[in-house]
């Protein structure tokens, strides 16, 4: 207490105002009070020990998850400690970690990390605010573009004491800044400086984390290790997490032998993310005699918004009446019921299954947000929700054709071609799957029998990847990933400069002022009712706009692993926390 009082002392005439606590919430207060024991998803009675194995597709070649040059391991989040820890039973939520305290400005301007004490790296030197500096550095520098982006916002940096550091903003942050920072992982800079921190490797890094790499086989295996004295394994946020002696990733290249392998009781715990694949190949003697359970296991975060997303950089794309038209021929009901067994959910919001999702017409925050920039969105927007075309297909030709020819497309010679310029209807939809082939051509077929002509092409993803980049496609099948507290990312996918410049997730090419102005709202929201009003908001102003044709949602998460693995029973909204599992056959360790 002395320590952070005495270090405030320095700039004491900004601190007038300033919040000292023990955790930060994006709007409103923290779930957990300051003298809470565990989280309540996680089990403090959880015996140490096992071994979990799980899988993962690919490869790798990279184990300096700083850059973002090749393909990092699996796993590495293990081995660095961040500042603090995000709770996953609250929308936005951090506790401290290496940070064990911290004092805000009123409105969030600058922020103080106070370390805590004990915070060490492996080799056990000490985490001080040079390491957090350096980090920032290297972060601001080599990391992720939308870190890079939010870190670049810091116009000050200031070392209070061996222990203490302080952020202080400049122009352009918002509230979610802080938490953003808050999050970041601390490098050891007297490792760093002596290797290039700008490169992939595959030597193993120093970390401070619960575990570190044991050993590992070159793009097939990696092996993490727990740190039995890890300093921080009896802190609030860490009771009853990793608690696997070691943690195993084993690389296939092909998932149908991944599944095998699974079966034959090479690893023992698998996420299963193809519904095809889940009812019907997991069938086994191994499931049938009980050695392994099969679970599906409900949860309330934002799915991902998988789409058919349309280029509209492209000329082709760029009448709204076309994409609705496009839109009325995707034919979900088939592609459920003959793909997935009617297990899925069409997704009706940029938001899918959770409350962020826009309903009935909209009212209060939500509605006044939106009258802002009535002349830059569809009239539609101020009436009932967006919601998916019937299943009648032969009325949903009909009015896709009236769209078409209003927009200046004629049928003729069984081609819709252009009434102006009679250039024909065609365009391709890239994919990086083999397994959404069969959507793809299905889609096709239909518009083959409106005269449209459809190529699909499935690319390898280093090939995807970098079409992706350069928007290189005029439709391609990928995904949103959203939480249940957006905020600075929404104008890297729905944003005008996003969209002009490359590498950014506005796949779409969205160039609208109202979507604009709604992006950067949700990041200035005040409060819990104001973020999701405006979220609900930007939801109207991008599902009547048609820039994608939605695709579908489980809800659920699919998990298959041995018996003697066990989770707590409470799973939070965000969906289950394999750190919180153990293994109850074997005996305890320290």
């Amino acid at each position: 207490m002395i320590r952070w009082i005495f270090a405030l002392l320095l700039f004491f005439p900004s601190i007038a105002n300033a919040e000292h606590t023990y955790a930060i919430a994006m709007h409103g207060q923290p779930r957990y009070p300051a003298d809470y024991k565990h989280f309540d998803y996680s089990n403090p009675n959880a015996p140490k020990g096992g071994i979990l194995k799980t899988s993962k597709s690919g490869t790798f070649d990279n184990l300096n998850n700083l850059v973002i040059f090749g393909n990092s391991a699996e796993g590495l989040e293990l081995i660095n400690d961040k500042l603090m820890q995000r709770a996953w039973n609250e929308p936005f939520t951090l506790y401290g970690l290496v940070a064990e305290s911290i004092d805000v400005a009123p409105d969030r301007s600058w922020i103080v990390f106070h370390l805590h004490k004990k915070a060490k790296f492996h080799d056990g030197r000490p985490i001080t605010a040079e390491d957090v500096k350096f980090s920032y550095e290297m972060f601001r520098k080599h990391g992720h573009p939308v870190r890079r982006r939010v870190y670049g916002l810091v116009n000050d940096v200031k070392i209070l004491s061996e222990q203490d550091i302080k952020f202080t903003f400049g122009d352009g942050y918002d509230r979610e800044s802080v938490m953003i920072l808050a999050m970041m992982q601390i490098l050891p800079k007297h490792y760093w400086i002596k290797h290039d921190v700008s490169k992939t490797t595959l030597e193993s890094p120093l970390g401070s984390g619960p575990y570190k790499i044991k050993s590992i086989e070159p793009g097939r295996k990696i092996v993490y290790e727990r740190i039995p004295d890890y300093w921080a394994k009896n802190l609030p946020v860490n009771v009853g997490q990793y608690n696997f002696d070691t943690i195993t990733y084993t690389y296939y290249r092909d998932e149908d032998i991944a599944l095998e392998s699974f079966k034959a009781g090479d690893y023992n715990l698998r996420r299963e993310y193809n519904i095809h694949k889940w009812i019907t190949s997991y069938d086994s003697r191994a499931l049938s005699e009980g050695r392994f359970v099969k679970e599906e296991i409900t949860h309330g975060r934002p799915e991902w918004l998988r789409a058919m997303i349309f280029n509209t950089r492209r000329p082709l794309f760029q009448d709204r009446r076309v994409r609705e038209a496009l839109n009325l021929m995707f034919n979900f009901e088939w592609v459920n019921k003959s793909l997935f067994f009617g297990a899925f959910k069409r997704i009706d919001s940029i938001f899918p299954n959770c409350t962020l999702a826009a309903s009935g017409k909209p009212q209060g925050e939500e509605l006044k947000q939106l009258e802002k920039y009535r002349d830059s969105l569809p009239p539609e927007v101020f009436g009932e929700m967006w919601h998916p075309p019937s299943s009648d297909m032969r009325n949903n030709k009909r009015k896709a054709m009236t769209l078409l020819r209003k927009a200046g497309w004629i049928y003729k010679d069984q081609t819709l071609v252009n009434q102006k310029t009679g250039e024909p209807f065609s365009f391709e939809i890239l994919l990086n799957a083999p397994a959404d082939e069969k959507i793809a051509l299905e889609f096709s077929r239909t518009l083959k029998k409106m005269g449209l002509t459809v190529r699909v092409r499935t690319v390898d993803s280093a090939q995807f990847t970098g079409r992706l980049d350069v928007y290189d496609y005029d439709m391609v099948m990928y995904r949103w990933i959203n939480t249940l507290s957006p905020g600075n990312e929404q104008p890297n996918y729905w944003g005008t400069t996003a969209a002009r410049s490359k590498g950014t997730r506005n796949y779409a090419g969205v160039e609208n002022p109202a979507v604009d102005a709604l992006t950067y709202s949700i990041a200035q929201a005040p409060d819990r009712p104001s973020l999701v009003a405006r979220a609900r908001a930007l939801d109207r102003a991008i599902m009547w706009n048609y820039y994608m044709i939605p695709m579908y949602y489980l809800n659920r998460d699919l998990v298959a692993y041995a018996a003697n693995i066990q989770r707590p029973a409470s799973v939070p909204v965000y969906g289950i926390v394999t750190e919180t599992w153990w293994r109850q056959s074997d005996k305890s360790t320290p």
